[in-house]
């Protein structure tokens, strides 16, 4: 700022007169003073070089910003994933213990303990088919080598290829939220409103889980917390009309994201489908242009279970991603590999805790590191 300073204490001194000369009629001149406006221009041009300087040092306190938070959601799932880490990596550790060298024991000691910690027995056999290749090329020599082998095979199931894809793009989106009662559902609903609303998203909350009464109280107490519009009827209302307003609300206010809580009972099926399938020939039919996303609140305190709630919502309607639940309170987190192996539904978000902030969109790779760390 030395330059900009010098340049404004000379800037009186920079004003001048200029006589300027010019014909009039025929024969006569005359002559005015005319003032330089060149301190104007440099004075202008300091003000946008200042402007950009603060626009620059915001950026970068935002980038700061993201990145404080990414590290202390990063250390929150470290945190979180210690039980599941105990269950996981402290018996595998226990087993290498015991082994000087590769073996056909070893392998099925490992498998043992990984389908116990909830991989899954179709994770597991793929991971134990791939060491075993490994060792019978040459690549794997010595058991302290298999967990940095174990790490790699965790993360490639978790980013597989076959995973559905969802494009963000820059237009409108639906989000609708299904899952069963306790699983976390409209507690995710609000986490997810704030998370987006705080990323400068226009959102709006849709209470079409009319089936409990607390469950549209609460919503509105999320949508009261962070300062977003909720669109609910009565408890017993039909959740389409509810879903029907809220876009009719979405369109007019120029909404960026809606956010549909729905009904989570699964002991009739039937009526279950018959309701999602009402609910999304409306967004269809209501709103073509937006896009839609279907993702389901699963709650990994239930380990097994949550796969197989997985697998039944699956047989109703297609199923875009997952949201993983209470990670922070068990040591099934392991189930996290299970569903992305036997269902190829990808993991969208995980809570490591009760805060708005702590349910954040998954990395396989975060997810894999701090399991390991």
């Amino acid at each position: 700022m030395g330059l900009f300073d010098n340049i404004f204490k000379k800037k009186e001194e920079e004003k001048k007169i200029i006589p300027v000369t010019w014909k009039e009629n025929e024969g006569e001149k005359k002559e005015v003073q005319v003032e330089d406006k060149t301190h104007d221009i440099v004075e202008d041009k300091i003000k946008v070089e200042e402007r950009n300087i603060e626009e620059i040092q915001e950026e970068m306190q935002e980038e700061v910003t993201i990145e404080e938070k990414k590290e202390n959601f990063f250390q929150k799932l470290v945190k979180g994933l210690s039980k599941t880490k105990s269950n996981i990596i402290g018996n595998i550790d226990n087993v290498l213990k015991g082994f000087t060298k590769i073996d056909e024991e070893l392998f099925e000691e490992l498998e043992e303990q990984l389908i116990m910690a909830d991989i899954g027995v179709a994770a597991t056999l793929d991971i134990i088919a791939d060491l075993r290749q490994k060792a019978k090329d040459g690549r794997l020599k010595e058991p302290s080598e298999i967990k940095s082998l174990l790490k790699e095979e965790i993360v490639r199931i978790l980013i597989g290829s076959d995973k559905k894809e969802i494009n963000e793009g820059t237009g409108k989106k639906v989000m609708l939220i299904i899952g069963v009662n306790g699983a976390g559902k409209t507690t995710s609903v609000g986490k997810l409103a704030s998370k987006y609303r705080k990323e400068g998203k226009k959102v709006l909350l849709a209470a079409a889980d009319t089936f409990r009464a607390a469950a549209i109280e609460q919503l509105a107490e999320w949508a009261n917390r962070a300062n977003i519009d909720i669109i609910k009827h009565k408890e017993g209302a039909d959740p389409g009309a509810v879903v029907f307003d809220a876009i009719a609300a979405a369109k007019a206010r120029k909404i960026d994201l809606l956010i549909c809580d729905t009904a989570g009972r699964l002991h009739n099926k039937k009526n279950l489908m018959d309701e999602l399938k009402k609910i999304y020939k409306i967004i269809e039919k209501e709103y073509p242009e937006a896009q839609k996303e279907m993702l389901l609140v699963l709650d990994a305190t239930t380990g097994q279970n949550a796969l197989q709630q997985a697998k039944l919502f699956g047989e109703i309607v297609d199923i875009d991603g997952l949201i993983l639940t209470k990670l922070d309170g068990t040591a099934k987190g392991g189930i996290v590999v299970a569903i992305n192996k036997e269902l190829s539904i990808p993991v969208r978000y995980i809570g490591v805790g009760e805060g708005i902030e702590d349910l954040q969109e998954f990395d396989a790779e975060q997810f894999v590191e701090a399991l390991f760390e």
